[in-house]
């Protein structure tokens, strides 16, 4: 599973390491898309799969259906690790998560996400502003 933040350098030609923990778990072949809060996500093709079903089987008379679908799958694209433990972020997508020369890397269980250091401070202070009551909220979930 993958657990844990780590920062990397992103460099020139959009290229990040992966964190070696990650790579196996990883495979060879993932799907990166648009986050949902302004981050990207990364999917082993055995999570992305999954996902991938249940967005496709929203209603396409839903209009929040539709924008949700596009979101997921009009930015959606393949990458595969090279030799180095890397990917190559496509430079929409950079664009969209503000990623610039650091990645932070957070692992989110099955899956993982991009953030620009910029806004994974803000998303940091929310989460220590708002942790508890958003806990409370979710309690009947666990």
């Amino acid at each position: 599973m993958f657990l844990g933040r780590y920062n990397h350098s992103l460099d020139a030609k959009g290229r990040v390491a992966i964190p070696a923990r990650f790579r196996d778990l990883l495979g060879s072949d993932a799907v990166i898309t648009r986050g949902i809060d302004r981050c990207l996500s990364l999917y082993p093709m055995n999570a992305w799969n999954p996902l991938a079903e249940k967005v496709s089987s929203l209603s396409i008379s839903d209009p929040d259906a539709r924008a949700f679908r596009r979101m997921v799958f009009a930015e959606a694209a393949n990458v595969e690790l090279d030799k180095q433990g890397r990917i190559n972020i496509p430079s929409d997508l950079r664009q969209f998560a503000g990623l610039d020369t650091e990645v932070l890397i957070v692992g989110m269980h099955t899956y993982v996400e991009l953030w620009s250091p910029e806004a994974w401070a803000t998303q940091a202070e929310m989460m220590e502003q708002e942790g508890s009551s958003i806990a409370q909220r979710l309690a009947t979930l666990i």
